[in-house]
């Protein structure tokens, strides 16, 4: 929001969502649902599918991190163990 000069609260209002969403999705509290997807893609001329690959991308990399090595523990179907 800070390139554009916005607050949590003009974003918000000229979105029709309530304040608290903003700021919880700024602090990465909550996601992105396809619901305010439309709504950002709206404001900001873009597509919702920018947004929630946005949030996928993010979902996919924080999983990741958590996950660890563990990760590779995981044989894939139809591969014997070694």
């Amino acid at each position: 929001m800070v390139p554009f000069d916005l607050t949590a609260y003009a974003l918000a209002k000229a979105c029709y969502v309530p304040r608290t969403r903003i700021e919880r999705i700024a602090r990465k509290e909550i996601g992105i649902t396809a619901d305010t997807a439309l709504r950002l893609g709206r404001y900001f001329n873009t597509t919702p599918e920018l947004w929630l690959n946005l949030q996928s991308d993010y979902d996919m990399r924080t999983a990741r991190a958590q996950i660890g090595t563990e990760l590779d523990s995981v044989e894939p179907h139809g591969k014997e163990a070694a």
